[in-house]
């Protein structure tokens, strides 16, 4: 199969970065005052500013031709429709159900996926009613007041970002707690001062073998039997969310509270879907249907709106062209508001999970970058940690900065000084600050002439750092869906442009195997394998000898 790197498409991109790098941004801006207007675009709850990138109308162009032979319309098509892209593992994709209201039938082998979907969030809905209406109760008869959910990757990430990112619209009925570290000190301490007969565990493997998972589910039920005494109990106080209901009935939850998980939901999208439980039982299961609404909505704009209005394509592209023809191998995360500080976290799995490969459909090595490193962490934080490196390091690090109009909690001055920054910061990075500037600047301040000189080069910033810019109206269930799904929808323009497997892991696979042979050889009386290497060899041996 020929590379995308012999596309004609990818060649005229390849000559034009070549000619456009010398350029700086500023200038395109003091070129152009109507860059905004055409580089900007309004979807769903979300505007989007790819104005501050080296661009102009003939990058978009280009970008938008490459995008049409690799052909993402086709496959965005095929997705929706329910085809078999996830071609490794010959399984739909379809996390875009989950979300989708219609009651258009849509098959995959026969089964009616919306079925199957409505039937589920119904056992949600009557669920979430039961247990935050106080009638679902615990063994001694007491309400439930706090729930444990035991997962990892996609089962813990995606339900505990979004569990933290609306925390200002939960209204104390339950207190939701989240375990994945298989270290014992997380679910000790989260343990620590709960009540067995109140608490409520939701189990979420869709294996319901996975190794960390299953050793804290062990664990939630030693602790809860130490109590409660008697295994019958179990079914008032563990739920599963799994696609293995026989695993999940002989570790002991009922047959009734087991959801189900599809092979057509990748873990990573899967928050849409029961392993949600955790976010409906916290919010309640209207802003769980407001989640999904807010999603649904950016899939429409994605699935109907054309490539260059299009905010999932437009933000895949710009990363393509950072990443691809700028040399740009690192991007960076910065929400402005304090409830998105998870977000990085959960988007470091969704899209270095995805696209993190190095082989295309074919199975050749790419002779061109897949994903880059996706890192951030809450931008105002970020200004008094690493934005140091970002206005002046020697990687340039393309960003995408993150805000609101409104401010999830209003208190007073806070939102105008946070939202001062959040401007400040993406100005600076794409205009920076010249040393003829700089010397203007420490004149008027009465600096002596030779003291500037010395510390001129110091002050000078570049500039020409790229960044997007998203705006929502205010952080709310809506809006976060439709935030979320438009990073979904990125991630699989990029993977369909990078001609790699978006929705399989294989990396992930291998660690696990060799953990659980690894595990049976920490036991004291068993001996350390011979196969493995020096190293690992010899720590298994220290580790062990060291062990009081």
């Amino acid at each position: 199969m020929p590379s995308r790197t012999e596309l004609t498409a990818w060649q005229a991109l390849q000559a034009h970065a070549n000619e456009i790098s010398t350029r700086h941004m500023s200038d395109l801006f003091d070129e152009d005052d109507l860059r905004f207007a055409k580089f900007s675009l309004q979807s769903p709850n979300i505007l989007l500013d790819y104005s501050k990138n080296l661009i102009t109308e003939e990058t978009r162009t280009k970008l938008l031709d490459l995008a049409k032979v690799c052909e993402v319309e086709s496959f965005r098509d095929k997705m929706f429709a329910g085809e078999k892209i996830n071609r490794t593992e010959d399984r739909a994709v379809l996390h875009v159900a989950l979300r989708d209201p219609s009651d258009e039938p849509l098959e995959i082998d026969g089964d009616d996926v919306r079925s199957q979907v409505k039937h589920e969030l119904a056992r949600m809905k009557a669920l979430v009613a039961q247990v935050r209406g106080g009638d679902w109760r615990g063994y001694t008869g007491k309400e439930i007041t706090d729930i444990v959910s035991v997962g990892i990757g996609g089962s813990n990430l995606g339900p505990l970002m979004v569990t933290e990112a609306l925390a200002a619209y939960q209204d104390g009925t339950l207190n939701v707690h989240y375990v994945s570290n298989v270290d014992g000190f997380q679910i000790a301490e989260t343990l620590r001062d709960l009540d067995p007969e109140t608490t409520l565990f939701v189990i979420a493997s869709k294996t319901f073998t996975t190794l960390e998972t299953m050793t804290n589910a062990n664990s939630a039920v030693a602790w809860f039997l130490d109590k409660a005494e008697d295994k019958s109990y179990i079914n008032r106080h563990f739920i599963a969310v799994s696609s293995n209901r026989t695993k999940a009935m002989e570790f002991g939850v009922a047959e009734e509270n087991i959801f189900d998980m599809w092979d057509w939901v990748g873990g990573r999208f899967s928050l849409w879907s029961a392993i949600g439980l955790p976010i409906a039982l916290n919010l309640g299961f209207e802003m769980f249907e407001e989640l999904l609404a807010g999603a649904h909505e950016m899939d429409d704009h994605f699935r109907t709106a054309p490539l260059a209005k299009n905010a999932p394509v437009m933000l895949a592209l710009m990363g393509v062209w950072n990443n691809n023809f700028l040399g740009r191998h690192a991007h960076a995360l910065l929400p402005y508001d304090q409830c998105l500080h998870r977000l990085a976290a959960y988007m470091q799995q969704a899209e270095m999970e995805s696209n993190g490969k190095s082989v295309n459909w074919s199975g050749e090595r790419i002779d061109y970058a897949s994903v880059p490193l996706i890192w951030g962490e809450v931008g105002i934080n970020g200004q008094h940690a690493f934005y140091q490196c970002l206005h002046q390091g020697t990687q340039i690090v393309p960003a995408d900065f993150i805000g609101s109009v409104e401010p999830t909690v209003p208190v007073k001055g806070h939102h105008d000084a946070l939202m001062a920054n959040f401007f400040a910061q993406s100005e600076a990075m794409m205009r920076g600050i010249s040393a003829d500037q700089v010397r203007a600047e420490l004149t008027a301040q009465g600096m002596a002439p030779e003291r500037i000189e010395e510390i001129v080069d110091h002050k000078v910033h570049e500039g020409n750092r790229p960044t997007n810019t998203l705006m929502l109206q205010k952080v709310d269930a809506r809006s976060l869906g439709s935030l979320i799904a438009l990073y979904e929808h990125k991630i699989f323009v990029q993977g369909i442009i990078w001609e790699v497997h978006s929705f399989d892991q294989w990396g992930v696979e291998l660690g696990k195997v060799l953990a659980k042979g690894i595990q049976a050889e920490l036991a004291p009386e068993a001996s350390v394998a011979d196969k493995h290497d020096s190293s690992t060899r010899n720590l298994i041996e220290y580790y062990k000898k060291s062990q009081s």
